[in-house]
């Protein structure tokens, strides 16, 4: 047997950790369809309307185990509410147009309440299935109704709670990205710094507003990790990977916020159409220095430092950044140029020393 099709299972299950959606699919699918079979069996008048537990079923089956909980009680909460406005509707008003606009325009505002999130969609549709299917037979249609969607959303939180959704894969592979994006703007900054000079104030405000959308992905993915691992009890197999994890995204979005301050000061204060400019050839390749000092430590997180710890690229990195104080100093003595600039750029350099030491 090759080596590809030895390695076949660990790419496979690889694949199957980085689409978390693969996943949710399934328990959806399973969900709805143990839901289905309760209300094909359920008594009267619940095996009337079996299609409204696979609802329930996949109302609850979420990407984390304490949101399908939530999620429930939410769409169940909304349900409830919508049957409500439509029963009072209706025994006010006889079926037409006016009260089916009433109800959904009532529903509609009540879908607003906070208390029911996302779910709150669920009002204004329970209040229409009551008013036009249940008509008649409300309080028989409600009973079922919602009984049923609580009876298939407690299955969906059931097969979630089997195996509780706990997506670190694809958060590491987020930070992972993050940090190669951070490593690159370090570097690039510096390689600019070095050989042009003062910024390109549109280039690099686009480089800027780049790296957002990478930043906003690590911060999605590792909130819902932590979401995830609220009442988990898979975090306990994994209590060094989750504490690790979240160490690692909170040191990445300290540095991230870093480097997206030292570009946006840049940026305004080292451009090409100033005249006067806030670092200047003399300071530019110690700012160089140091962004590369960054980009090192960043770009081996794992490495491990040797006796006097000079093998270690956060260590290095922080020795850059001491420097820069004498280097503003000396600057400051042979010029009469303001250097609040340059002195921020340093404040943000040492937060970034300060959570890579941490």
């Amino acid at each position: 047997m090759s080596d590809a099709y030895r390695r076949l299972p660990a790419t496979a299950y690889r694949a199957w950790q980085m689409h978390p959606r693969w996943s949710l699919a399934l328990r959806g699918a399973i969900a709805a369809a143990l839901a289905w079979v309760v209300g094909l069996v359920a008594p009267m008048p619940f095996s009337e309307y079996p299609y409204y537990a696979p609802l329930g079923a996949v109302v609850a089956t979420s990407s984390t185990l304490a949101r399908s909980v939530r999620e429930s009680v939410q769409a169940v909460a909304a349900l409830l509410l919508g049957a409500a406005v439509a029963l009072v509707v209706d025994a006010v008003l006889s079926p037409s147009v006016f009260s089916v606009a009433l109800v959904v325009g009532v529903a509609m505002l009540c879908a607003g309440w906070s208390a029911l999130g996302e779910m709150g969609t669920w009002v204004a549709t329970s209040a229409l299935f009551v008013l036009i299917l249940g008509q008649g037979e409300e309080t028989e249609y409600v009973g079922a109704f919602a009984g049923l969607v609580l009876v298939g959303a407690a299955i969906g939180v059931g097969v979630n709670a089997v195996r509780p959704p706990l997506p670190l894969t694809p958060s590491d592979a987020a930070l992972d990205r993050l940090r190669d994006a951070l490593v690159d703007q370090a570097d690039e900054l510096a390689r600019w710094l070095e050989h042009h000079g003062p910024l390109a104030a549109d280039e690099w405000e686009e480089r800027r507003a780049g790296l957002r959308p990478t930043i906003e992905r690590a911060r999605a993915e590792v909130a819902q990790t932590s979401e995830a691992s609220r009442g988990n009890p898979r975090v306990r197999r994994h209590p060094e990977r989750t504490s690790a994890q979240a160490h690692r995204a909170e040191v990445l979005g300290v540095v991230a916020e870093g480097m997206d301050e030292v570009v946006r000061l840049l940026v305004d204060w080292e451009r090409q159409d100033q005249e006067e400019v806030a670092l200047g050839p003399e300071l530019r390749p110690e700012f160089a220095t140091a962004l590369r000092g960054l980009a090192g430590a960043l770009g081996r997180p794992d490495a491990e430092p040797d006796a006097d710890g000079q093998d270690d690229p956060v260590v290095r990195f922080a020795e850059k950044v001491e420097v820069l104080p004498d280097a503003l100093r000396a600057s400051r003595e042979r010029s009469a140029r303001d250097h609040l600039v340059a002195g921020a750029l340093v404040v943000v350099l040492r937060r970034s020393v300060d959570a890579l030491s941490a």
